[in-house]
């Protein structure tokens, strides 16, 4: 049978905003509520649309200079939480984590970066971490959320969006789910081969 999942609550987290502004228009037309953090929350309320704060949710600021802002429980139990399981609901309940069941990230340019020949400390704080991780979480639990993984399947959402409001079959969510683990591999390889050439010159 194929589940059919309605989207209520997204968590959006992007490096680039351009292409944004027309996803955005679309969830608010669906009545989706918006969770963001630092640069990308403010742009989503420049343009007018309500958004919650992650740091209003979880009670803890964005620290270390941006390396920690969304790596946090209920964060982390609203993306993972399992809608079927009696016990992940109990937990759910229990400390008060609400479902997140789309999440969109668009990850720091660590390619761009390394290919402009920046210092080693802007490459290396140009690998993220609390973005891959939100991809991660989100595709595991593919079940229940939908990944947008990149800008690059900004436009898969949008024909999601405006062919079926929001609401998405298992396909659909299974087969996000395939591409953010190719991001995923693409993205920690490109920085497996940036330190390999780092050791190398360092022998």
């Amino acid at each position: 049978m194929d589940e059919l999942k309605h989207i209520k609550n997204a968590l959006i987290s992007v490096y680039h905003k351009d292409g944004l502004d027309e996803l955005l228009a679309l969830l608010h037309r669906e009545g989706v509520r918006l969770l963001s953090t630092g640069g990308t929350q403010q742009y989503i309320e420049s343009l007018g649309y309500p958004c919650a704060k992650v740091e209003d949710l979880t009670g803890y600021p964005s620290i270390l200079g941006g390396r920690v802002k969304t790596l946090h429980p209920k964060v982390f139990g609203g993306i993972l939480a399992r809608q079927n399981f009696s016990d992940d609901q109990a937990d759910m309940a229990a400390y008060a984590i609400a479902p997140i069941d789309l999440v969109i990230v668009d990850l720091y340019p660590f390619e761009d970066t390394v290919a402009q020949q920046a210092s080693e400390s802007e490459i290396v704080e140009k690998i993220d971490i609390g973005g891959i991780s939100l991809i991660r979480a989100a595709a595991k639990n593919f079940r229940d959320v939908v990944i947008i993984p990149s800008k690059a399947q900004y436009n898969t959402l949008k024909q999601l969006l405006v062919s079926r409001g929001a609401n998405t079959t298992l396909a659909d969510r299974q087969a996000l789910a395939e591409e953010a683990f190719a991001v995923s591999s693409h993205y920690d390889t490109a920085i497996c081969q940036w330190f390999s050439t780092l050791n190398k010159s360092t022998k």
